[in-house]
């Protein structure tokens, strides 16, 4: 008796488990359809002509420009990507069977049923990533926030297209769009600075190049060579004002040196020099859009969690990285770590991997929203570096205020 009441359990514990299952991959179907119906809308004309409905709508604090355009956008837009939907999910829960499915099918009714009742009874009951209002947080990277969603109506329409989870986003490489943002740029005369450079040129991104070598940087015509000096970051505030992402690249390496002149140079510049301009840029973050636009992107290496020959380097890197994770805490605007495998340069002539190819991977992963982006040859790093940050994380957010 005992042991077939155990049995039910178990099956119905499994249908269970088997059923939540189905109803999640159902939910997940839907938004990425949905999604992939939004990123359609940007690019195919007949669609693009009822999606504008609803970008005329809003205006930049997301409020609406009438009540009649409002009507107007959910009858074009929202009701038909609601129809749509709705058909699409019925299909697929019929062919496949599982009744989990369903579960996607009465999700897609209830964005119908607000749609309706916004259209036909005039309810200006907006979802949550339109709500009206200053930006109080800086973008999510697990699920598509106000700041999120805000940069797709005032950033770059052809990006950004996730409502939900930003799955389709980070597929696609529209998590992020560094399209006519100004990038300043440190450590620019390097083999990495400039390869950094080309790469978001190419990305149609205005480079600023902070250089304290600015004869050693060829003219382009999208780049400004800005010099700057060690200790002087403060005269760089002004400029830093009116740049979208910061990208900290400069360092030093003194190999097997350990004098205290080396100590001091080597914490000098690659940790001290950098927090200064962290915390410079970080007092910039004002305004409405600040917090959705602005970010830094801080190359700390993976000698945070690896050896790199070199331990002054390897000390004041993990200096670095460990003041950046604490700063994380209550940053103001995004903040992506670099951590970065041995390359080809003049600190590093033995290099297994070119400046080129590691700029590449650099902008692959920002334009997918990789808060830690690691590009390496070193496969322990991908194990090692996740825990070391989750680690000092939640060891900091235990004990510090």
């Amino acid at each position: 008796m005992g042991a077939g009441l155990e049995i039910n359990w178990v099956v119905a514990t499994y249908g269970g488990l088997e059923l939540a299952a189905w109803g999640f991959l159902s939910i997940l179907i839907a938004e990425v359809i949905r999604d992939s119906y939004h990123a359609a809308c940007h690019h195919v004309k007949w669609l693009s002509k009822w999606h504008n409905k609803h970008h005329m709508v809003y205006k930049r604090d997301l409020s609406i420009i009438s009540l009649e355009a409002y009507k107007e956008s959910q009858l074009y837009h929202d009701i038909v990507e609601s129809i749509l939907l709705l058909i699409v999910l019925s299909a697929i829960a019929i062919i496949f069977r599982p009744i989990g499915l369903w579960l996607g099918v009465l999700y897609a009714a209830t964005f119908l049923y607000g749609a309706s009742l916004r259209y036909f009874l005039g309810k200006v009951e907006t979802d949550y990533t339109h709500k009206p209002g200053a930006l109080e947080t800086i973008p999510s990277v697990w699920w598509v926030n106000r700041s999120y969603h805000w940069r797709h109506h005032f950033d770059d329409v052809n990006a950004y297209y996730s409502g939900v989870f930003p799955l389709v986003d980070k597929v696609l490489g529209t998590a992020l769009s560094v399209k006519g943002k100004t990038v300043a740029l440190t450590g620019a005369s390097g083999s990495l600075g400039q390869a950094i450079s080309a790469e978001l040129i190419k990305n149609n991104a205005k480079v600023i190049a902070l250089t304290t070598n600015p004869k050693k940087i060829p003219e382009q015509p999208k780049v400004q060579v800005v010099g700057w000096q060690l200790g002087k970051e403060e005269e760089l505030r002004s400029r830093l004002q009116k740049v979208d992402i910061l990208i900290i690249n400069h360092g030093i390496n003194v190999y097997g040196s350990r004098g205290p002149e080396d100590i001091d140079k080597s914490f000098e510049v690659n940790a001290f020099s950098a927090v200064r301009l962290m915390d410079i840029f970080f007092s910039t973050v004002t305004g409405a859009d600040a917090k959705a636009t602005k970010e830094i992107w801080i190359n700390t290496s993976e000698a945070e969690v690896s050896p790199a020959l070199s331990p002054l380097y390897e000390l004041s890197k993990r200096t670095l990285g460990n003041i950046i994770t604490l700063k994380r805490l209550d940053s103001p605007c995004t903040v992506r770590k670099l951590i970065l495998g041995p390359f080809k340069s003049q600190l590093n002539p033995y290099g297994v991997m070119s400046a080129k190819q590691v700029a590449k991977g650099i902008v692959f992963l920002a334009r997918r929203d990789f808060r830690n982006i690691i590009v390496t040859v070193n496969p322990l790093t991908y194990i090692f570096f996740p825990i070391k940050e989750l680690s000092t994380w939640l060891y900091y957010r235990i004990f510090t205020k």
